[in-house]
């Protein structure tokens, strides 16, 4: 270590112990004292590179704790020994061997901006310059858009058997966001049963009672075009600062970092900053948080450390007062036996329904035809024919892509690593089991594979899917999406 910098640093933390007592506004400054040296005896400067200055704390709480805690006494210390415009940056140690005086791995957590004028800019994506957020005299938050849509209000939102107990969860987080055992809340099921708009409800009825928190809702995918444009510019220590003054962050689709090791780095400490701090984590996915391939175990973990909450597809009365609420809100009043039938025809899903019910009320009113059973089930015959797919290759390959959150040049790349080789080999195996293709065909529809490959791959689907739970369900799912 850099003997000068040492010295530098024994001389913040002189000053720093010097100024405990009219830092803290406590005056049993013996305790202050113990604590302080209990704190900082841990702490170590590792490098001061044009005017940057990285420390190594063992662990996240020590920098949580000094940025609560010590940041102003820190920064003033800072200005003292090194001069204005110094930048913070942390160094969490990993892995201390026994016998080494350095740590073995370090993972950079951002940096701190000790005087409150300086200012950072926001990721790429974002439209306006934001303050740098750790806690530090004289900054404030700013403004952003929260990205919420009014209609998905708690107003508007159906409750049935199928969703009753995510939606009561959801009503008690908006009135403590981050203060309930439900942090995270994580919400999954299939395809338009509901769960963007129960998110987005507790984000709008937080705005609604807290005014000042900052609520942000975006889809998974937006975060990663985020994240990759700001690790372009070299600005992941601003990206990770903007997320961090979230109050209550709404992401979702959380499935498709699946693979994207570097983005899901990034989650991660955003997820621990926001979860340390006390702020809302609200999270949702097609799957349960278990069976998304190619994610880090320790974000796994995470999701589970809260609640996670499955909405199923709505059965058949919450599927009739949804039709209900909404034509209602049309002004269109339906007799019961054209409700019963509405409610019979669309069984998936919310969004589904919400869909035939639109298709009817534009048939109707382009027609000027009164609305009638006979013109329902003739609308929605016809929408069956328009929308009804042909199962070939190409669909199949859609329909596994879209289920593992991965794309389609993946599927069809050489690559063997398990996250792309599984659906890949699952892929062939219903190609073959659901068209007439033969093994050489869908050799050549995935990438150009040899047909002795699609025959390994197909056997291997059947032999693997009676023994391993998760395959069997990976066939059982994607069954069910390709046949539907």
């Amino acid at each position: 270590m850099d003997e000068n910098l040492m010295m530098i640093w024994q001389k913040c933390l002189q000053f720093m112990r010097d100024n405990l007592n009219a830092a803290e506004d406590n005056s049993d400054l013996k305790k202050l004292e113990k604590s302080f040296d209990m704190l900082f005896d841990k702490v170590q400067p590792l490098s001061l590179v044009a005017n940057n200055l990285t420390l190594i704390v063992p662990s996240d709480f020590y920098k949580e704790y000094i940025e609560d805690n010590y940041l102003s006494l820190l920064s003033a210390a800072l200005k003292k020994n090194l001069g204005k415009g110094v930048k913070l940056w942390y160094s969490v140690m990993e892995n201390r061997p026994t016998g080494e005086e350095k740590p073995v791995t370090m993972n950079m957590k951002g940096k701190s901006v000790p005087t409150p004028k300086m200012q950072e800019t926001m990721p790429q994506g974002f439209s306006a310059n934001i303050v740098n957020p750790f806690v530090v005299p004289g900054i404030r938050k700013v403004n952003i858009d929260s990205n919420l849509k009014s209609d998905y209000s708690f107003d508007n939102y159906i409750e049935g058997e199928s969703n009753k107990f995510a939606a009561t969860v959801a009503r008690s987080i908006a009135k403590r966001p981050g203060a309930t055992a439900f942090n995270p809340l994580f919400l999954h099921g299939g395809y338009g049963v509901g769960k963007t708009h129960l998110g987005q409800a507790v984000g709008l009825e937080v705005k609604n009672q807290f005014p000042d928190k900052v609520v942000l809702y975006l889809s998974s995918e937006k975060f990663i075009q985020q994240f990759i444009s700001a690790a372009k510019a070299h600005k992941q220590t601003e990206f990770a600062n903007f997320y961090q003054m979230v109050d209550v962050l709404i992401i979702d689709d959380i499935q498709f970092l699946s693979g994207k090791s570097a983005t899901q780095d990034s989650f991660f400490h955003i997820f621990d900053h926001l979860h340390q701090n006390g702020k809302q984590i609200i999270l949702t996915s097609d799957k349960a948080p278990a069976d998304i391939m190619d994610i880090q175990e320790r974000i796994v973990s995470r999701f589970k450390w809260g609640l996670s909450a499955e909405i199923k597809s709505p059965d058949l009365s919450t599927r009739r007062q949804i039709i209900v609420d909404k034509l209602s809100r049309d002004g269109i009043v339906l007799p019961g036996d054209m409700l019963d039938f509405l409610a019979a025809e669309a069984k998936t899903n919310v969004r589904e329904l919400i869909g035939v019910i639109n298709s009817v009320i534009a048939y109707s009113t382009v027609y000027r035809t009164d609305l009638s059973l006979e013109l329902l089930k003739d609308t929605i015959n016809k929408i069956a024919a328009n929308q009804k797919k042909v199962i070939n290759i190409p669909y199949i390959q859609e329909v596994v892509c879209d289920y593992f959150g991965i794309k389609k040049e993946q599927l069809l790349s050489k690559t063997r690593k398990r996250e792309i080789a599984l659906p890949r080999q699952l892929a062939m195996y219903f190609s073959k089991e659901l068209t007439n293709a033969t093994f050489t065909k869908i050799g050549e529809e995935m990438g150009g594979k040899d047909h002795s490959t699609v025959m390994y791959a197909c056997d291997t689907i059947k032999d693997v899917s009676k023994i391993d739970k998760e395959v069997k369900k990976y066939v059982k799912d994607l069954a069910e999406r390709i046949k539907k």
